[in-house]
């Protein structure tokens, strides 16, 4: 049920009356108005909404929702989003949830949800640390990352969330920031509108535990220079005065600057989130704010068959082939005998 209405409901209504309890200048905060927001936008009754999560600070989030809201157990909340869709499809379902919930405990889940392409829509906050139990390093917190738990560094390399979507056969996959109170309810409405599993990768600040793990690319000085917004069929421009873009390089892609005069417009990509291949996008999602800007906006988009909604057609041609209406009915269905003492 994850289409646009026309209920003109505004934020407000989609927001609870329980206290928020996350740390002051938490990017949770910015994360949930701008899912009121998105919601808004999307119209759906807040009736015909639930929010699930598993444990986390993330996971707070469907306390403060005018929604139902199912706050479940560390990692299986994809698995709890993907049971309530099939069970009630006329759901719009949401799955708030952080990068240790999602991808350490909660990883088969994740992956599998995507692989069914189950239609809920996934808010993946990455603040690079547990918040919730006091600061350790998580699935994706970088390799020599110190912490509670690697009071020398870790010695393992992280997961990248669009990585891990897209070798998952994942057909959509988003990013923006916690900070981007503008453009980030458009991108969950547009994972909402999308059928089939949608992620949202939100770059998130833990003020507590990982303060300014993204300073490097969401900071001001740097942000138009380290981040490129990609809409679809628009050319691959970014820097403060859209002077600079992402050309191919080879087998690769490359950032160039046009005012050097070695590349024109005409040489800058087209982004097409509709392209099925998902190599290009695999390579604009894990650009990382060094040689080439972080990607933000919908990476990818593409149309495929629908778990929940195939799971009604198979029961409905079945039910058309052996029309049982109870269990004695199929029972009795087959060839029977009766056994008198």
């Amino acid at each position: 049920m994850d289409t646009v209405q026309n209920n003109n409901y505004e934020a407000k209504a989609y927001k609870s009356a329980q206290l928020v309890r996350w740390c002051p200048g938490c990017g949770d905060h910015g994360i949930l108005s701008n899912l009121h927001k998105a919601m808004a936008l999307l119209g759906i009754p807040p009736h015909n909404i639930a929010v699930i999560s598993g444990i986390g600070c993330s996971s707070r989030l469907p306390y403060y929702m005018n929604t139902y809201g199912f706050h479940t157990i560390h990692g299986r909340g994809a698995a709890i989003a993907t049971g309530v869709k099939t069970a009630n499809p006329d759901l719009s379902v949401w799955l708030a949830t952080g990068d240790g919930d999602c991808l350490a405990i909660g990883g088969n889940h994740f992956i599998h949800a995507l692989r069914r392409n189950v239609d809920i829509n996934i808010i993946l906050m990455n603040n690079k640390i547990y918040g919730l139990t006091k600061g350790q390093y998580s699935p994706t917190s970088d390799r020599g990352f110190v912490s509670k738990s690697s009071p020398y560094g870790t010695v393992e390399d992280p997961f990248r969330p669009a990585e891990l979507t897209i070798g998952a056969r994942g057909r959509f996959f988003a990013r923006t920031i916690d900070v981007d109170m503008k453009n980030s309810p458009e991108i969950m409405l547009q994972a909402a509108k999308h059928k089939g599993t949608s992620v949202v990768e939100v770059l998130l600040n833990c003020v507590i535990f990982n303060d300014g793990i993204y300073d490097n690319i969401v900071k001001k000085e740097f942000r138009s220079d380290r981040t490129i917004f990609l809409r679809h069929g628009e050319k691959m421009l970014f820097g403060a005065d859209n002077d600079k873009g992402i050309v191919r390089d080879g087998f690769n892609l490359k950032a160039v600057n046009l005012n050097d005069g070695l590349y024109s417009l005409d040489d800058v990509l087209v982004h097409d989130t509709h392209e099925e291949d998902p190599s290009l996008h695999l390579k604009l999602a894990l650009m990382d704010g060094s040689d080439l800007p972080v990607a933000l906006g919908v990476i990818r988009d593409v149309a495929a068959p629908v778990y929940d909604e195939e799971v009604d057609r198979q029961i409905a041609e079945v039910r058309q082939r052996k029309p049982f209406r109870s269990l004695m009915d199929f029972l009795k269905a087959g060839e029977t005998w009766r056994v008198d003492n």
